[in-house]
């Protein structure tokens, strides 16, 4: 089949879980077209089957604001008509759905039929989607898709709680793409980060209010107190200069480490011991789930879908929103010599449910009925 992928091209979970999709359906033999305003980051070097296709946003003197919807709609006509796609996924509601939709009504004019199935990623509907500026073309958008796919249970009952939507909505989890890591290469980076005997804890985000950032350093404080161990940052946002601030308020900055950005986090995570996710709510929690993949057991809230990928006492633990002592007495329980090995090959057996081979034929099932319709 050929495939055209929409997406934000960011480090984002809806970016980051389309572009590997598609090279994961291209190395099945499907031909796969990115539509986005530049090249995924996720995405390499050059693959056979995949194809990207730039979305130009003209600068008009007329706009004060860039028509980038209309721009993509346009660009999704082209792509359809001339390479003769089979099918539109478009992944986060707005503007990929709406633009969609205008895209379906022109080529329809012109006698060409393109399926849209929309994927719902999380913020397209918890944060975005409760605007009430938003609210009617988003319910719109879904309900006029040709299929609609959530990434955990819980985002699927958050959809139909907030929205008039009258299609079904089908749960196809996020998945993880399991790389072997080099051991070599892990363990001279711990020895880089972290002396004989310290535990290496970790997060990653993008440092939104969400992400309760400031937990993340009063937990590690409190673990600092216990047992020797250094905290890795991994990503930047508003919220950097609180957790730095804290960081130095609580007397562990020297035991903090900001990394920054980085474009793969799977290296900081095959040296690390434990990943904390303290955040106020998740659609799915794809961070703590590509920590599993490494082996690194979670200390998360027990909010939104994080449940679905975090089972508790067993991939890691969960606690109630801003319980720091519970999520402080769960990682020294988790990180105690006894056991850490344990819970390390745990989260990797349940990481193992979500693997992108058991995910594929879902995605494939729905194309494949689409298509033949």
């Amino acid at each position: 089949m050929k495939i055209g992928m929409v997406l934000y091209p960011t480090f984002g979970g809806s970016g980051v879980l389309g572009t590997e999709l598609g090279k994961a359906l291209a190395k099945q033999g499907h031909e796969i077209h990115f539509i986005t305003y530049s090249q995924p980051v996720r995405l390499g070097s050059f693959k056979e089957n995949i194809f990207y296709h730039e979305v130009v946003v003209t600068d008009y003197p007329l706009f004060d604001f860039q028509p980038y919807e209309t721009e993509l709609t346009s660009k999704m006509v082209d792509v359809v008509k001339y390479e003769k796609l089979d099918i539109l996924h478009v992944h986060y509601a707005i503007p990929h759905a709406s633009a969609a939709f205008m895209a379906k009504q022109i080529l329809k004019a012109q006698g060409i039929h393109i399926p849209v199935v929309t994927t719902l990623h999380g913020t397209d509907i918890t944060l975005v989607g409760r605007d009430p500026s938003f609210e009617p073309v988003i319910t719109f958008c879904i309900n006029e898709s040709d299929a609609i796919t959530a990434v955990s249970q819980s985002l699927r009952a958050a959809t139909y709680e907030h929205f008039k939507i009258f299609r079904e909505i089908t749960v196809i989890p996020n998945f993880v793409v399991t790389e072997v890591s080099d051991a070599s290469f892990s363990e001279q980076m711990r020895i880089k980060y972290a002396c004989d005997g310290e535990k290496i804890v970790c997060h990653i985000s993008n440092f939104r209010k969400v992400k309760r950032i400031e937990d993340v350093i009063k937990v590690f404080a409190q673990i600092a107190a216990a047992l020797p161990a250094k905290l890795i940052l991994v990503g930047d946002g508003p919220d950097r200069y609180h957790a730095e601030r804290l960081s130095r308020e609580l007397g562990v900055n020297e035991k903090v480490i900001f990394l920054g950005k980085l474009r793969d986090t799977s290296h900081v995570l095959s040296f690390s011991d434990l990943f904390l996710l303290p955040s106020e709510t998740e659609s799915f929690g794809l961070a703590a789930l590509e920590a599993m993949s490494m082996g690194v057991p979670v200390i998360s809230t027990n909010t939104g879908g994080i449940p679905e990928v975090n089972e508790h006492g067993f991939s890691g633990f969960l606690s109630q929103v801003a319980d720091i002592d519970d999520m402080v007495k769960n990682a020294l329980y988790i990180l105690d010599n006894d056991r850490l090995n344990t819970f390390k090959s745990q989260a990797k057996i349940k990481a193992q449910e979500f693997a992108i081979e058991a995910i594929l034929p879902k995605y494939v099932e729905i194309y494949t009925k689409l298509a033949h319709n």
